[in-house]
Formats: C-alpha cells, sequence, structure tokens
C-alpha cells in the first residue's frame, strides 16, 4: 500500500500526464468567441436591414399608409434610377412650369399612385412624404426637438460643418453668434460688394453687344460666377481673390457628394478608397487649409485693432463671436466657436449663398424670356425706381421694386432652388394623425407643395406673380404655405442677403438689357444639389432699346 507522500506524488505525476494529454482548447475558445461575434453581427445587421424596415413598415400600413414595398437594402435606389432616366430623357415643353414630375419623378410618381402621405425607402429608411401645410410648418417649427435633421456624418463634413447641419445646445450657440452677421444694417454695409460683382457682369455683358447686335450667352455659368464673386467679396472683403479658389473647390464638391448621395445604401461606401472618395478628402484638405489662412490673418489683425473691412462676413462673424465670449455669464455660456467651427460656416456661406441665388437668378431669366409682358412691367419698374443712371441701387431704391420682388418671389415657389426638406424621428411622434414610430424620414417636398393645386389653386403651375401682389402670407389658401427658406426658427438665416443680391443683380441686368430665349436652349430643370437648368440656360442679349 503507498504512502501519503507516494499517493500524492502518484496524483500529481498523473495530473502532469493528463495535462500533457489534454492541454486547454484555447483555439477552439477563440473560434467559439469568433462564431459568436459573428452570429451577433449577422443578427444586428438582419435586424437592420429586414426585421426592422419590415416592422416599421407594417407600422405605417396599420395606420392607412400606402406606398413601395420593401424588397432590398437598396430601398427605392432602383425605381428612383428609372424614373429618373425616363425623366431626363425628354425635356419640357417650353412655357411650361409644372416642373414637379421631371424634378421629383419618385415622389411625384408616388403620391399620385398612393396618395399625397406615402412611404417610399431609402435604403432600410421607410420614408413618408408630409405635403400639408400645417403639417409641414408643424415639422419645421421642432420647438422641442422632437424631429431632428437627418446627419450623413463624415459626407456631410466634406461639404459644410456649419450651422444647418447642428442640433441642440450648439446650434443655438451659432446662431446668436451668427445671427448680428445678417441683420439689416449689416446686410446694407455688403451692398458695394453686391454692386461691384453686378457692375463687372453687365459691362462684360455690354461689351458683347456693344456693336448693336444681340448675343447669346448661357447664363447659367454666368450666375455661378456672379455669386461666386459676390460670397467671395461679401464673406472675405480684401482676400476674396483667395475666396474665388474657395468658390470653385466648393462647386467641384458639390457635384461629387451628390454622387455619393446616390451610394448611401452601400454601408462602407464612403471609406472606400474609390477616386471621388480621394478627391472629396483632397479637396476638403485644400479648403479647409485655405480657410485656416484667411482667418488666422483676420483674427491677428482684430486682435491688432488693424482690420479692415470688417463689414464683411468672416469680420462680422468673428467680431461677433469676441463679442460672445466677452459677455456676461459663465464660462461654458461665454465660450465662443473655434476656428473649425468659423470654417464649417465659411464653408456653408459658399454652399448655401453662391448655389441658391445663381439658380434663383438663372431661372428668373428664364422665365421672364418666356413671359415678355412681366419682363416689360418688371423694366418699367426698374426704370422708374432707379431712372437711366449707371450707379448701383442702394437699399431704398431696392425695397421699392415690388414687381422685382413679386417676380423672384413666384420663381421661387416654380423653380425652388432646394426641391425638399428632410427630417427624422427619433422617438414615437404623432402628425396630422399617424403616429410615426422613432427611425421613420420625414420627407418634405417643397417644389411638390408649391406646385399643389389644393394649396395654390387650379392655376398652381403657372407663371401668375400677381399672387404675392399682397405679400406671402395671402398668396395661398392654406397660408402660409411658400417655404424656400425653410420655416420657423431654423429659416435660413441668409435669405434677407440673398434676396437683396438677387434684386440687385436683377434690376441692373433690366435696366440695360433685354433678352429671349436662344433657339439652342432645351427646358430641362432638374436638381443636382440644386435645381439647376440640366442643359445651361442660353439666352440672346439685347441692349435695351435695340430692335
Amino acid at each position: 500500500m503507498a504512502s501519503s507522500g507516494e499517493t500524492t506524488a502518484l496524483l500529481g505525476s498523473s495530473s502532469a500526464g493528463d495535462a500533457q494529454a489534454a492541454p486547454f482548447p484555447w483555439k477552439l475558445l477563440l473560434v467559439l468567441y469568433a462564431a459568436a461575434a459573428l452570429a451577433w453581427c449577422a443578427v444586428r445587421v438582419l435586424a437592420w436591414a429586414w426585421w426592422r424596415p419590415r416592422r416599421l413598415g407594417r407600422v405605417l400600413r396599420s395606420q392607412g399608409l400606402r406606398g413601395t414595398a420593401y424588397r432590398s437594402l437598396a430601398g427605392d435606389a432602383r425605381l428612383t434610377q428609372r424614373l429618373n432616366r425616363e425623366a431626363r430623357s425628354r425635356p419640357m415643353p417650353l412655357g411650361c412650369h409644372d416642373v414637379a414630375p421631371r424634378a421629383m419623378p419618385l415622389f411625384h410618381h408616388t403620391m399620385k399612385e398612393h396618395g399625397k402621405t406615402s412611404i417610399t425607402w431609402f435604403g432600410p429608411v421607410p420614408r413618408v412624404t408630409i405635403t400639408e401645410p400645417e403639417l409641414v410648418r408643424e415639422v419645421l417649427s421642432n420647438k422641442f426637438g422632437h424631429y431632428e435633421k437627418l446627419k450623413f456624418g463624415r459626407l456631410q463634413r466634406m461639404l459644410h460643418n456649419g450651422l444647418g447641419s447642428l442640433e441642440g445646445e450648439k446650434w443655438a450657440k451659432h446662431r446668436r453668434i451668427i445671427n448680428p452677421a445678417f441683420h439689416l444694417e449689416k446686410l446694407k454695409g455688403m451692398l458695394p460688394a453686391f454692386a461691384a460683382c453686378c457692375t463687372e457682369l453687365v459691362q462684360r455683358w455690354e461689351g458683347l453687344v456693344a456693336d448693336g447686335q444681340p448675343c447669346e450667352v448661357d447664363v447659367w455659368p454666368e450666375m455661378q460666377n456672379l455669386t461666386g464673386d459676390v460670397i467671395s467679396r461679401a464673406a472675405f472683403g480684401s482676400s476674396y481673390l483667395e475666396g474665388r479658389r474657395i468658390f470653385q473647390l466648393q462647386g467641384e464638391q458639390v457635384q461629387l457628394v451628390v454622387q455619393a448621395m446616390h451610394k448611401l445604401h452601400i454601408p462602407g461606401h464612403l471609406y472606400l478608397p474609390t477616386k471621388t472618395n480621394r478627391r472629396m478628402k483632397q479637396i476638403a484638405s485644400e479648403v479647409e487649409e485655405l480657410l485656416k489662412g484667411i482667418i488666422a490673418k483676420r483674427e491677428n489683425a482684430l486682435r491688432s485693432g488693424s482690420a479692415a473691412g470688417d463689414d464683411d462676413l468672416l469680420g462680422l462673424l468673428l467680431e461677433s463671436n469676441m463679442e460672445h465670449c466677452r459677455g456676461d455669464g459663465s464660462d461654458a455660456a461665454r465660450a465662443g466657436i473655434t476656428t473649425d467651427d468659423v470654417i464649417g460656416e465659411c464653408k456653408l456661406f459658399y454652399f448655401a449663398g453662391m448655389e441658391t441665388t445663381s439658380v434663383l437668378l438663372t431661372w428668373t431669366m428664364v422665365v421672364l424670356s418666356m413671359h415678355p409682358d412681366w419682363q416689360h412691367r418688371a423694366r418699367e419698374e426698374v426704370l422708374h425706381v432707379l431712372g437711366h443712371t449707371t450707379t448701383a441701387p442702394d437699399y431704398d431704391a431696392l425695397s421699392r421694386l415690388r414687381i422685382v420682388t413679386m417676380v423672384l418671389y413666384e420663381v421661387l415657389r416654380l423653380y425652388t432652388p432646394l426641391t425638399a426638406l428632410q427630417r427624422q424621428t427619433y422617438k414615437p411622434m404623432e402628425l396630422g394623425g399617424v403616429r410615426y414610430p422613432a427611425g421613420v424620414m420625414l420627407m418634405l417636398p417643397l417644389l411638390c407643395i408649391h406646385h399643389d393645386k389644393d394649396v395654390w389653386g387650379p392655376d398652381a403651375s403657372e407663371f401668375r406673380p400677381e399672387r404675392f401682389a399682397e405679400g406671402v402670407s395671402k398668396a395661398s389658401r392654406d397660408a402660409p404655405a411658400f417655404f424656400p427658406f425653410g420655416w420657423g426658427p431654423r429659416t435660413c438665416v441668409g435669405q434677407n442677403f440673398a434676396l437683396l443680391e438677387a434684386k440687385m443683380g436683377l434690376a441692373m441686368i433690366l435696366q440695360r438689357f433685354a433678352f429671349e430665349l436662344s433657339p439652342a436652349y432645351t427646358h430641362a430643370p432638374f436638381p443636382h444639389g440644386m435645381l439647376q437648368p440640366e442643359h445651361g440656360a442660353q439666352i440672346v442679349l439685347r441692349a435695351r432699346g435695340l430692335p
């Protein structure tokens, strides 16, 4: 019989032998962990791409909403592409302003088939159109933050990360700091920059018709250059030549971002090293470097008290930011916005300020060419108010251009630059008798609303500026239903800037030229970021008073 010591030795020897014979299965454990992780990821992907969309679709359909069926992760991408191809395959008749079927074919088709409040799919996210003006105002008022702006993250930052993309307290702080730069008295100080750019444009055009012969001009790139120069001068003052390069880069960036938007349903697409993604990143870096240089010079000048041209937007923004930092309140409340924030706002100036006014002026010249009677009435008003002087109009003169204002409003209605706005529910919300679960996108098709005969009457798709004779509030049946600059607390802070610039440009053009459509013009409105003339806007210019 073995002693206790021998027994212990034998047991130890036996355990060691067992351990050597059967080592702990670390590899098997890692495989099990990997399998569990993959299974968890698969369940999450399946929930995101299949179970959740179908559940949200059932909730919406159970309340009477109809629309397209959810079939794949791409949502309605294929249907959208097909309808877009069909819409773009044929131009519109000259003089026709019913642009919604061509500019927003998916939503026009879906609302026609399934009703105004209908469902489409943006990838795996249900998207419900909201067209009743009262409900649109409720969504855009957003008093308690119930409806959030969609977040496109990396893609949006490529274009801008300014006021339009912010939420909550950060948005409120930026709005407080930016608002003073757009007060009326500040805008009056920018009129010389507007006038300088418009004068350069009309003088160049006068050179084209100096021999008394009419001249064909594609006014679309002309207006892009004009408004780009206005933004460069108004935003950066004496640094506007540097600003021109930013304008060129931002214009290219808009085109690339629009292309990328069509592929958002592909997970991780923006992180792939494609040619487009590399170029977007390169443009974003170059724009930021240019802006940092301009901002650093201006901040140094402000600190030293030698700042010049502080009536420009950048100077006003930096000055307002410094005033905010010196104000009363806690350290957190007094904290201003960072240099990166200022860069984001400058990029937004370009994106919103340049594009909106350039498409407005372009479509106004096209529409007035289609309606020479209104061109004549607007010109007569301009000549009555401004006379035949070549001096640029001041603010008081621009404010007396009632017919010009009516024309611009009607063009904004018929050819709304930004055709739609989108919001998203982050918690269950009731709107118009429908209870929307969290995670539903609300599509506000502004262009469709502006053409709705139930809102604007049977002549909704006709050019009738007189509908604005008594102002915006009385122009529609369900008033107000005019949303070219949004609505509520997030109304575009630069709308007065854009309208003053458009009035200045249009008045100086009407004063010097008569114009008509060129035989080369094709009427083809289509949204590419903003609602643009797909094949240009060829106009025949004549020096005023010539046959």
